[in-house]
């Protein structure tokens, strides 16, 4: 079990990096960012159940890859906090309710920005 679990972790982490070299540096995707998130929760998970397994250079780890040398740096005017994908009611939820922990505090009001994929 060990050994195809690695193997599983290998191929998935390959599959993910080609994506993101494919997407950030040639600007030519070849699968879909639904795909992408499917892999990429499937290593996460994983990777969260075997910690064992997890690598500095895990896709889990870092975010994409260098970007095209014809994107220009842009500074946003507040940071963005969140990157995390939503696949259900109850997902975005359970999300609502870390931020809300994480704010520690009792606001009744709490204002998102989310675009669909």
């Amino acid at each position: 079990m060990v050994d195809s679990l690695k193997k599983q972790v290998q191929a998935l982490r390959q599959q993910l990096r080609d994506a993101n070299y494919r997407y950030h540096v040639l600007d030519e995707p070849t699968i879909s960012d639904a795909e992408y998130d499917r892999l990429l929760r499937e290593l996460d998970n994983i990777e969260a159940a075997h910690p064992e397994l997890i690598t500095s250079d895990s896709p889990t780890q870092r975010v994409g890859a260098s970007p095209i040398d014809s994107f220009s740096t842009v500074t946003h005017q507040a940071p963005m906090l969140s990157l995390a994908n939503a696949f259900s009611a109850d997902e975005m939820k359970e999300f609502d309710e870390r931020v809300r922990d994480r704010l520690q505090t009792s606001v009744s009001h709490v204002e998102y920005a989310a675009e669909p994929k």
